[in-house]
């Protein structure tokens, strides 16, 4: 019989043992969960019970967001349903005919699917059933000016930013804002070149009557000084930080930011008022730290501060006329700024107009320090002054137009104005440096031409061969940098170096098919031109000048290229590099222009001070080049543009050659004067173009083929 069996221990009636079952194996601990390193990684996400905030930002914005609903409070997650139960119809169930739809609201707050709160009704989302019915419709240009015209709106009215984003696309038919931009940029396109061409002309007439000679230098350093002083004290910062701060308070202030245009010009006519006063009182000392050679002679010295004192109460004006001009820019009245300068070329016009018809022209009366008369001394002075005057004063009925009062207003403490000073820093370092080179040019060549004894060989003569040389720079590279700085600007915003490089590549080489042939001209035909230009001044005098814009030709060249290259430093919002630029071009026009004055004849030393000034840009240019070369990575697109330029450089080359050859036996055989002049700089032109396009065209200059295919298209051909 057998005993009976104990579950947990085997053994007989009688107590003795039997046979012993052991206990199942226990398995052996993992190494792993003994390392305090490592025990937990298996554990539950312990993360999943923190601030959803915290989350992952790259794995959240991967998340297809539109592929889930809602979770049913901010910052919590649903609770998981039990295994092998049907879920809940969802509340947003999604569309299976749209392939990616907008997502439903999301609750405030942070979420599962929008940890940093971002509103999913302002986000666009474009299926590809859109993208397929939307693949042939043009997609309007974004306007690159429509900046401008949000900030011209008056307070309280909504920005375009504001508006909800049509469905539809744009209608083909542009908007009353863009005809309106470009009626204004024609209108302020036309104005300056008005004021240009008048500006020219003003040039020509004060040269016919005062002469190229000392008389004609005392005018030009009286008549720039006020300019000088202008820019030197208060229209460099006036430009760079107050505008800006006139237009951010017509948009943000409720007035429409009349008090603080009216504050902002009672300020700049006080203190322009303070420095006509100073500056009159001073003028003696002005015109010695102008140039030394006219201070010390008693006759020039007495006409010059006379001229100084008709002169600078025009800074008081000058300062006047930006002010009110900006403010009709800030309400979107472009044109008067750019017109009314007219005016003023106009009333100089009539007074040395007049001038001439009383004491005849500077050739016929040789009229000298000593024997101009007080009477002339006065007329020049009254007129030089009433053209500023009436400048200033044509701007009021357009203000009254816009609905602008001026009511003088002194409460500038606690407005901004004193902060916005100090933001002018780099601007004024920038005029300071540029008018010290003029300066420092200024005294060597009134100095030189005083002591060459002729005409055209001092600072008038300089003047005016750099009004004519600078033209080209005017009208053409300026127009092709207008309508290429708003695609670099926005390139530079969107951080795509790569856009503003093919841009700033595409701007020098489309302005170098005109700048540099031109540039040749100069040397070729600068003497034919200029005594074509000024010949009633006198043939010296007109011979000096045409030397001096040979002198000048070439600098067109890299002075151009400077103007395009600040243009990338500009786009980045960088005004400190262009200041050491320009200290290194003004200081080496300055000692190079000192070294000409120390080594060349008298009657060459401005010559050669016209060839300093395009040296300077040639030096300039290659700092200039090598900072923005950095600046956009490593790559300006160097070979093109350098390929491109040497093309027209040796097409150029025997272009000038010949034109100049034509002009000199031309002018030879029929003299120097108006009329020699004519035939020979028509004659020299025609032979100097057609050899050139003959020769760019056999060494294929795209460019320049873009530019007669524009051409020919334009006039239907």
């Amino acid at each position: 019989m057998n005993a009976p069996y104990d579950g947990d221990r085997g053994q007989g009636a009688g107590g003795d043992p039997v046979d012993q079952v052991p206990p199942p194996p226990q398995p052996a601990p993992e190494p792993y969960t003994q390392d305090p390193y490592v025990q937990d990684a298996y554990a539950r996400d312990p993360y999943q019970a923190q601030d959803l905030s915290a989350q992952d930002p790259v794995a959240e914005a991967l998340y297809d967001r539109a592929s889930h609903p809602p979770p049913a409070a901010p910052s919590t997650y649903p609770e998981p349903q039990a295994l092998y139960q049907q879920p809940a119809t969802p509340q947003h169930a999604p569309d299976p005919r749209v392939w990616a739809q907008t997502p439903p609201p999301e609750p405030a707050g942070p979420s599962r699917h929008l940890p940093y709160g971002e509103n999913a009704g302002t986000t666009q989302f474009t299926g590809v059933d859109d993208l397929v019915t939307r693949a042939g419709e043009e997609e309007p240009e974004p306007d690159a000016f429509a900046h401008l015209f949000r900030d011209q709106q008056a307070s309280g009215q909504p920005s375009p930013d504001s508006e909800p984003i049509p469905a539809t696309p744009a209608p083909k038919k542009a908007s009353g804002r863009v005809s309106g931009l470009m009626k204004s940029s024609a209108v302020m396109a036309a104005g300056t070149l008005v004021s240009r061409l008048t500006g020219f002309v003003r040039s020509l007439v004060i040269t016919a009557a005062l002469g190229a000679s000392l008389l004609g230098d005392i005018y030009t350093v009286a008549y720039t000084l006020p300019t000088m002083i202008y820019i030197l004290t208060v229209g460099g910062g006036l430009n760079s930080v107050f505008v800006p701060q006139l237009v951010r308070s017509m948009k943000n202030d409720e007035d429409g930011g009349e008090a603080y245009a009216n504050r902002l010009l009672t300020l700049v006519m006080v203190a322009l008022g303070i420095i006509v006063a100073l500056a009159v009182f001073a003028a003696p000392l002005l015109i010695h730290l102008m140039s030394d050679t006219i201070a010390s002679r008693p006759a020039a010295n007495s006409v010059a501060v006379t001229f100084a004192r008709y002169c600078l109460p025009t800074i008081f004006f000058m300062g006047v006329h930006v002010v009110m001009g900006q403010i009709l820019n800030a309400r979107g009245k472009f044109g008067a700024m750019m017109w009314t300068p007219v005016l003023n070329n106009i009333v100089m016009i009539a007074t040395f107009g007049l001038f001439i018809w009383v004491y005849g022209t500077s050739a016929e009366s040789r009229m000298g320090v000593q024997t101009i008369p007080p009477e002339g001394v006065r007329l020049l002075g009254i007129g030089t002054l009433l053209g500023l005057v009436v400048q200033a004063l044509s701007m009021i009925p357009y203000l009254r137009e816009t609905g602008f009062r001026f009511r003088p207003r002194f409460d500038w403490k606690g407005h901004g104005l004193g902060k916005t000073v100090k933001l002018a820093k780099w601007t004024v370092l920038f005029v300071l440096a540029n008018q010290a080179g003029v300066l420092v040019v200024t005294q060597l060549a009134t100095a030189a031409g005083e002591a060459s004894g002729r005409s055209g060989a001092g600072i008038l003569a300089y003047t005016n061969a750099q009004l004519i040389w600078g033209m080209p720079q005017a009208i053409i590279t300026v127009s092709v940098m207008a309508a290429l700085l708003p695609r670099i600007s926005r390139a530079a915003h969107d951080n795509d170096p790569g856009a503003v490089r093919d841009d700033i590549s595409q701007g020098l080489r489309n302005s170098a098919v005109a700048i540099v042939p031109v540039a040749f001209a100069f040397l070729a035909l600068g003497v034919p031109m200029s005594t074509l230009l000024f010949a009633s001044s006198g043939l010296e005098s007109a011979r000096g000048m045409g030397f001096i814009l040979m002198a000048f030709g070439l600098g067109l060249i890299p002075f151009s290229v400077q103007y395009v290259v600040l243009r990338g430093f500009y786009a980045y919002e960088d005004t400190r590099t262009p200041f050491y630029n320009t200290v290194i071009v003004a200081g080496v026009n300055a000692a190079a222009s000192a070294l000409c004055y120390a080594v060349l004849a008298p009657q060459w030393a401005v010559v050669g001070m016209g060839a300093s000034y395009g040296l300077a840009y040639a030096v300039g240019v290659g700092v200039a080049w090598r900072r923005l070369k950095n600046r956009l990575g490593g790559d300006l697109d160097g070979s093109r543009i350098m390929r491109t330029y040497t093309r027209l450089g040796m097409a150029s080359v025997p272009a000038a050659i010949a034109g100049g050859a034509v002009a000199f036996f031309v002018m030879k055989g029929l003299g120097n004067g108006a009329g020699g002049s004519l035939v020979a700089l028509v004659a020299g032109g025609i032979v100097l173009l057609s050899v050139f396009f003959v020769a760019a065209k056999r060494m294929r200059i795209d460019e320049l083929n873009a530019l007669v295919g524009m051409v020919r298209g334009r006039l239907g051909r």
